[in-house]
């Protein structure tokens, strides 16, 4: 007599996976409602005392190649930021678009906003790195935020950042803000994507000092300029794909605190505009984010095909075996309880939509999203060449 064949040891087996899965998704559940709240910045208040900080020049640095779509945007939020003493660099990385022309109008002759002219970056150098380092060098400000160009950052957030770097000596500060949804695909699969990325940073120990773990989100990276060049700043991480990360460890690693904190005010960001920018997009990060570690990326796609797909699976499996070939296992109460787990992953997808802010109509695609989210990972994991505006990286290093 097989295992199977023994009375109530299908329904045993069966009946311990779904608990364990029921105890984990209710775990995620409570989790996703409190995650981040220590680290959460809160928008200041308009007469907000920031004594001496207040006279420290911000050197708002972006990089643009071939960013014609965003770049107007991002530049007059910049300029619209609440800091007396601003600036703002543009460097127009040899963009084969309008984009240093749109840049330039964008400031309607604002003195503050000051646009170059990219040039070819020397060997070892990828892209993005090399246009930081330009602005850098162009700037004047004791404080440094490289922003990425299709950000568009509130006008309390230089503020409320510079609050954070000088009241708690952090030297570099980076933050998570809010995604711009259009798109069917950008509403399936960025907030998946993005929170399985969010909830494998652990904030308490990103932000302890003495841990050398550290993390920042690209998007945008507040730095001080005196210890940002006194590491050879974006030199250090010239030929990185994962410029931000690496530049943050950069940081800890030479004893600078760093800070990784919660804003969803602060910015937003819309990340990609289709399924094919997205796939592309996170093929070249996810892996390399992991440490290019096999084991962690392998245990992430077990971890979704078990505790994510795996029910869904078993109860469009009985409802088949019941209704094509009149099997009475699994019993009724077994498919409930299938389909109350499956309920909870819809109920965890909602709640992180709300929390961010939408709708959470989107909540019925959390299967799809995972499905989608395998795929990437697998892809990330296997793919040792990835292009990316028109730069060549292998195995998260540019190539010449």
């Amino acid at each position: 007599m097989s295992l199977w064949d023994q009375p109530g040891t299908s329904d045993w087996l069966l009946g311990g996976y779904l608990g364990l899965i029921t105890l984990v998704w209710l775990g995620l559940i409570l989790g996703g409602r409190t995650w981040g709240e220590r680290w959460k910045i809160r928008r200041p208040a308009l007469d907000a005392d920031l004594g001496e900080a207040a006279e420290l020049v911000v050197s708002i640095c972006i990089p643009a190649r071939n960013e014609a779509d965003n770049i107007d945007a991002c530049v007059r939020a910049a300029l619209a930021s609440r800091w007396s003493k601003l600036e703002v660099i543009v460097v127009d990385d040899r963009s084969e678009d309008e984009t240093g022309a749109l840049a330039l109008k964008a400031g309607e002759g604002d003195p503050r906003l000051h646009v170059f002219s990219g040039v070819e970056p020397p060997a070892g150098w990828a892209g993005k790195p090399w246009s930081c380092s330009r602005a850098a060098g162009e700037s004047s400000g004791q404080i440094l935020c490289f922003l990425d160009a299709d950000v568009r950052i509130a006008p309390d957030t230089i503020p409320a950042l510079v609050e954070v770097m000088v009241s708690e000596k952090v030297r570099l500060l980076s933050i998570y803000g809010s995604w711009t949804l259009c798109t069917f695909w950008e509403r399936v699969l960025i907030p998946a994507v993005g929170w399985l990325i969010r909830g494998a940073v652990d904030l308490d120990v990103v932000n302890d000092p003495g841990r050398p773990e550290a993390f920042a989100n690209g998007q945008l990276i507040m730095v001080e300029r005196q210890a940002y060049e006194s590491m050879d700043g974006h030199g250090s991480v010239r030929d990185q794909i994962l410029e931000d990360v690496r530049l943050a460890e950069q940081f800890k690693r030479r004893g600078f605190a760093t800070g990784m904190r919660v804003a969803p005010w602060a910015f937003t960001v819309r990340l990609y505009d289709g399924l094919h920018s997205i796939i592309a997009g996170y093929t070249k990060n996810l892996f390399e984010g992991m440490g290019r570690k096999p084991t962690m990326a392998l245990g992430a796609i077990i971890f979704i095909f078990i505790g994510a797909l795996l029910p869904w699976l078993a109860l469009l499996f009985s409802f088949y075996c019941r209704a094509v070939w009149q099997w009475q296992f699994p019993s009724i109460g077994w498919i409930v309880w299938c389909a109350a787990v499956c309920s909870l992953q819809i109920f965890f997808r909602w709640g992180l939509e709300t929390r961010d802010g939408r709708s959470g109509s989107f909540a019925w695609s959390h299967p799809l999203a995972n499905v989608l989210l395998i795929w990437i990972l697998l892809r990330s994991m296997i793919t040792m060449e990835a292009k990316w505006k028109g730069r060549t990286f292998v195995d998260g290093r540019a190539q010449s």
